[in-house]
């Protein structure tokens, strides 16, 4: 009879498919250039936020389902940067210094919604219980003091190393006991199943990837929610202006009625589509082109735009 599975062991597997989820997610906004290294468990007494740099960037959520613990990918100044670079928003030569501009910190913002989400989706499809997260916080933290204070702690903790674009930075996993004993509890029933010849084949397919470094992020990307919505055009009015404008005033946007308009997915412009008006009335956009995704300035006070949540 097979031994089994440890804690530790169920920790690292929860902790390699979450990284994996982490990485492809990274690859689409950096494409060749991020490696993922391996999995290690955060000896009892020693802080996951060991050695933090100056300075660094922290992306997070945390689990609001009753249970403690937190997602946390914390990169260097100079790591947040290349993420920023690779997805257009690289600084000019004039505005590069130690602090990242708002808009380097925007996309970075966009990019770990989408990262810890998909993080979030792995672990759930890995222990085979639907988990709930906070709305991602992104903030400069200067040392581990302040990041041990903002995130507390957990019984357990995994760290996964990245690289992008040669720069370095990390996956830090708070996880809650129940999510370790329910990891542990599913492999141990996975491995009956298929030993009584019995076992489930997507479900099989799932954690032969967790073992081997990650869940199949198709499953993991299923079910989250994004915002997408099309910019018609923009304009630019002084305040003054703007408060003078009387009902039914008409504003002149950017682009011509026909023209196609931007498409956009949680902040990232990823292509162009041409409005239309369906049979019964409503609005929708029909897609032209896709690009890969990048994030757009800010729209300006006087754009105007179509949202869908």
């Amino acid at each position: 009879m097979a031994a089994e599975i440890t804690p530790r062991e169920a920790l690292v597997r929860l902790g390699a498919s979450t990284a994996e989820a982490v990485a492809r997610v990274l690859e689409m906004f950096a494409p060749g250039s991020i490696e993922r290294g391996d999995v290690s468990i955060v000896p009892d007494g020693t802080s996951p936020f060991a050695n933090l740099p100056f300075g660094g960037v922290a992306a997070s959520v945390s689990y609001v389902d009753g249970v403690t613990g937190a997602n946390v990918f914390v990169m260097s100044p100079a790591c947040a940067r290349a993420l920023a670079t690779a997805m257009g928003v690289g600084a000019s030569e004039d505005e590069v210094g130690p602090q990242l501009t708002e808009l380097e910190m925007s996309a970075v913002g966009e990019a770990a919604n989408q990262m810890l989400a998909a993080a979030a989706a792995a672990i759930s499809v890995v222990i085979g219980q639907e988990i709930e997260i906070s709305p991602p916080d992104v903030r400069v933290l200067d040392d581990t003091a302040t990041a041990t204070d903002t995130y507390g702690t957990a019984p357990h903790a995994c760290s996964t190393s990245f690289s992008i674009a040669g720069e370095h930075c990390r996956l830090v996993q708070l996880v809650p006991s129940a999510f370790v004993v329910r990891m542990a509890r599913a492999i141990d029933e996975l491995n009956l199943e298929q030993r009584a010849g019995g076992e489930d084949q997507d479900r099989s397919s799932a954690f032969d990837d967790a073992e081997g470094g990650g869940v199949s992020l198709s499953d993991a990307l299923r079910d989250i929610n994004l915002r997408v919505w099309a910019e018609l055009g923009r304009t630019e009015l002084a305040l003054g202006r703007a408060l003078e404008l009387p009902i039914g005033a008409v504003v002149d946007l950017d682009r011509a009625a026909d023209a196609p308009v931007d498409l956009f997915v949680n902040g990232l412009c990823f292509g162009k589509g041409q409005l239309l008006v369906t049979e019964d009335g409503e609005w929708a956009i029909q897609v032209q082109s896709i690009s890969n995704p990048t994030v757009r300035k800010p729209a300006l006070a006087g754009s105007a735009g179509i949202q869908h949540p």
